[in-house]
Order: structure tokens, then C-alpha cells, then sequence
């Protein structure tokens, strides 16, 4: 077993306060991905696991033990960095080999675990190679063989995958996911690229500005995110966000902006008529946005006009212009549509999502 507590972790540097007061529960064999921009805490919060940070306050466990004091080749972890970290005389076999030299491991033993984890990475036929003889791709495969070679409790991943080329990261991404499911083992994994903590994590801790936004599996953040700053953050293109305000007309919950009148749906209703008079921030995905059509509710449609087309092959992405705001809509590739064009857009009223204008906490 390897579980990972992390309780009241607190983190400051002088008197910045970078890391504060991450509660986190890492059950057994899970993937977990800390995302977040850069300066939010993630990877100083990977650091103070792996012992390579001192902690200002709280505990960190594995497995119910007190690691807060414990020295990092004593807690049983594995770390993979974002710079590979080899060392450039020694062959691959040499590199996957000195950590478990060091420890005193049996040459047998050594030779064993370091033909089973080429085996699993496909890299047998680069042991007697060094570094400066392989490529990107593969030496972030020597990196991740020398973790594996550990047979550590626990995986620590900080940005693997940002030196790689756009086309490698895909691939690699891939490659973890695998050899996570085959290996089993607990893994922490670090990244600022959210497609990237979408796809590999069982769940996604958000992180801004030090604090914790959000826990949850990948389609838990996407669907129901917790603020503004996550459902922002999660999904790519980007959320669409509208200033308006609630209004009650006819029985009915309105929200108004420049160029918009929308009439929420009943569930949206019921949690907004609260605030009817108040500011809110409306939120929707691009995919969620579409041409309108005679079957569409007036409603639930407004004006625009085309200010950019973006044709990427499998969609097009509409950048218009409603009133003051900017929306972003995914429309069928098929569809022939210029800038300058005046388009009625509709949208998936189950996925309006609201936000508090002040808090940003969703309604």
C-alpha cells in the first residue's frame, strides 16, 4: 500500500506565503495531477513530498508515517524531473543503475531490475548508449526507467512532458497512462498544461495562488467546476464568460447584458432567483454554443457577428462579438462562414453555468 496524507501543508519563503494549508488525501495506487499556472504551488508542494523542501507547517504521511522529518532517499519515492537529470558519462544502464548502487543493491538484483524496466519502456537497445546520443523522447524514458527501477512506493512526475515537442508530449502522455495501469504504484504528477492533467489524472487538484480550488475526477471539474478561476482553467478552448445581471420577468429569471437577454432554464432559475437584481457572470463552453436554428428557443438565442475564423479541421472556431463581450463557438467543419458574417447563436441550456460577480463561487 502507499498512501499519501497531506494535511494543513503550509509553505513560505521569507514572508511569501506560496503553499497554504493543502489538505489532500492520495488513496492507494491512484494518479493524482496538481495543475494550476505558473507560481501557484504545485511543484514547491511536490518538492515538500519528496523532502526536497522543508515544510513551514503541517504533516505529510505515507502510508500513516510522519515523513515531515524523514531524509528524501529514506521515504521510499521516485522522482522524475523536467530536465531529465542524467548524469552525461554513464551509459543508460549506468544511469538507471547508480541509484540502486548506491543503496547497495545486490550487481544480480541490479541487472534484473534494469532489464525488466527497459523491457517495460521499450529502451533495451539503448543501455549502452549515453545521454547525448538519444533523442528528447527517449531520454525522458531513461528518466522514468530510472524511477522504475526503484520499485518505489510512491511517483512524483514534476512536468515530464514540457521539453518534449507538441507531437511527443501526445505520444508520451499515452505512454504514462499505460505504464501507470500496468505498474500500479501511487503517482503525484505536476503540470501547468490542463489537457495533460485531464487526461492522465484519476483526479485533478487546481491550484492558484498557493490555495486548493478544486478536487475532483477530470469530467467532475469540466462539468460542475466549484469558481470561476477553474471552469476557466479546464477546457480547451477556454470557457466564455459574460457580465450580466439577473433580473425577474413574468415569473421567469432573465439575465441581461449588452447585446444579450437569456431566459435560464429552470434548475439554473431556482439557484439564481436568490440574486435577481445582482451581478453574475455567465459561463459557457464553446462547444456548448451553436448556429441557431428554428428549433432552438428564442430565449436562449442572441446576435453576433464573426470576428475571426479559426478552421481547425475537425471544428471551427467562431471568435464573434455580442455587445462588449467576446464568444467563442465549436461549429461543424462543414459550415461556410466568414468574418464580418452576422450569425444568431443558441446555446445547451443545461450547461449555462453561473458565477457570483464578487466571489466568483458558483451559484
Amino acid at each position: 500500500m502507499a498512501e499519501v496524507s497531506i494535511r494543513k501543508l503550509n509553505k513560505m519563503f521569507d514572508v511569501t506565503h506560496v503553499v497554504k494549508d493543502v489538505d489532500l488525501e492520495i488513496r492507494d495506487k491512484e494518479f493524482v495531477v496538481l495543475v494550476g499556472p505558473s507560481g501557484c504551488g504545485k511543484t514547491t508542494t511536490l518538492r515538500m513530498v519528496a523532502g526536497l523542501e522543508a515544510i513551514t507547517s503541517g504533516q505529510i504521511l505515507i502510508d500513516d508515517a510522519v515523513v515531515n522529518e524523514v531524509p528524501p532517499m529514506d521515504r521510499d519515492i521516485a522522482m522524475v524531473f523536467q530536465n531529465y537529470a542524467l548524469y552525461p558519462h554513464m551509459s543508460v544502464a549506468g544511469n538507471m543503475a547508480f541509484g540502486l548502487k548506491m543503496r547497495k543493491f545486490a550487481k544480480p538484483e541490479i541487472e534484473t531490475r534494469i532489464k525488466r524496466a527497459a523491457a517495460i519502456l521499450g529502451i533495451e537497445n539503448l543501455l549502452e548508449r549515453k545521454p547525448r546520443q538519444l533523442s528528447g523522447g527517449q531520454r525522458q524514458r531513461v528518466a522514468l526507467g530510472r524511477a522504475i527501477v526503484r520499485d518505489p512506493k510512491v511517483f512524483l512526475f514534476d512536468e515530464p512532458l514540457s521539453n518534449l515537442d507538441a507531437k511527443l508530449r501526445v505520444q508520451m502522455r499515452v505512454e504514462l497512462k499505460k505504464l501507470h495501469e500496468r505498474l500500479g504504484t501511487t503517482a503525484i504528477y505536476v503540470t501547468h498544461d490542463q489537457v495533460e492533467a485531464m487526461t492522465l489524472g484519476d483526479r485533478v487538484v487546481v491550484m492558484k495562488d498557493g490555495w486548493v480550488q478544486q478536487v475532483g475526477e477530470p469530467l467532475e471539474l469540466y462539468n460542475t467546476p466549484a469558481n470561476r478561476f477553474v471552469a476557466g482553467f479546464i477546457g480547451s478552448p477556454a470557457m466564455n464568460f459574460i457580465e450580466a445581471t439577473l433580473a425577474e420577468s413574468g415569473g421567469a429569471v432573465v439575465a441581461e447584458a449588452p447585446g444579450l437577454r437569456l431566459t435560464l432554464p429552470g434548475p439554473q432559475a431556482a439557484r439564481a432567483r436568490a440574486k435577481a437584481g445582482r451581478s453574475v457572470t455567465l459561463g459557457i463552453r464553446p462547444e456548448d454554443v451553436h448556429v441557431a436554428t428554428a428549433s432552438d428557443s428564442p430565449d436562449l438565442c442572441f446576435d453576433s457577428t464573426v470576428e475571426v475564423v479559426e478552421q481547425l479541421g475537425s471544428e471551427i472556431l467562431l471568435d464573434t462579438r455580442v455587445g462588449p463581450a467576446t464568444v467563442v463557438a465549436s461549429v461543424d467543419p462543414t459550415m461556410r462562414i466568414r468574418s464580418n458574417d452576422k450569425l444568431r447563436l443558441s446555446l445547451k441550456p443545461e450547461r449555462l453555468h453561473l458565477f457570483d460577480a464578487e466571489t466568483e463561487v458558483a451559484i
